[in-house]
């Protein structure tokens, strides 16, 4: 690559203040180290988990507070998900790209909505669409004022409890966006298959990272913990944050 691809890297949702701190920390010593910008990724509010028992997050008021807080202290460019349309102008206040959950891809309000902020769209492919079908969620977003619209690419259903990534996807979306993200966590989820939270297999991570890299991405996302095990959501296909810059070093030599 002529360049360094662009990185996201995070808590899936934020669980405390203190999580927030000791992973933008890191960051920040990831970024001054190798020369990245990874711009970073937690969200206030997590509408999809599998149970009603699950922990969702903190709420948009409180977690944009936090976000912001995050900014400040550390300098960070920020991404968030947002679930419903009137979210995204507040959202859009505080963070520099604004995530539109894969299942909700479709969902053309909420990515119009998205585009009018003047935040960059970062599209997550649906689990039930093919690469070359996120040609229109991107047409949407772009004829409704988005600067600029990025794709992610975080695998699809194959039967139950289960995801598989087909790589031509990321040269499909190349086709139609210029930036292509590969979601290395969540393309190792295996939802709904832990009693009622979504499993993962995160040794799987690095391998999903290169090989969407061999098929062209030039963008990758990690969701990281300190502590993964004990993560409040998407523990087991997140990455130990001990383990982020060995991976992020690996990808941009």
């Amino acid at each position: 690559m002529s360049k360094k691809p662009i990185f996201i890297a995070g808590p899936c949702v934020i669980e405390s203040a203190g999580l927030l701190d000791t992973v933008a920390k890191r960051i920040v010593e990831i970024n001054k180290k190798l020369g990245t910008e990874i711009i970073f990724k937690a969200s206030f509010d997590k509408a999809n988990r599998t149970s009603a028992k699950s922990f969702r997050g903190v709420g948009m008021q409180k977690g944009l507070q936090m976000l912001a807080d995050v900014r400040m202290k550390w300098g960070l460019k920020l991404t968030t998900d947002i679930h419903e349309s009137w979210q995204a102008a507040p959202a859009g206040e505080v963070v520099d790209v604004l995530q539109i959950p894969a299942f909700l891809s479709r969902q053309t309000d909420l990515l119009v909505a998205a585009a009018k902020t003047g935040c960059i769209v970062n599209i997550k492919k649906a689990q039930f669409l093919s690469g070359e079908d996120m040609k229109y969620p991107y047409e949407k977003t772009i004829r409704a004022g988005a600067g600029k619209v990025w794709l992610t690419e975080r695998g699809n259903t194959f039967g139950y409890n289960n995801l598989v990534v087909d790589f031509r996807n990321i040269p499909d979306m190349l086709k139609i966006a210029p930036t292509v993200i590969m979601d290395c966590t969540h393309s190792v989820q295996r939802p709904g298959a832990a009693g009622g939270t979504t499993g993962g297999n995160r040794e799987f991570v690095p391998a999903m990272a290169h090989a969407a890299k061999a098929f062209g991405a030039n963008g990758f996302f990690f969701e990281t913990h300190p502590d993964s095990d004990c993560a409040l959501s998407d523990g087991p296909n997140m990455i130990p944050l001990d383990e982020l810059e060995g991976l992020i070093e690996s990808l941009i030599k």
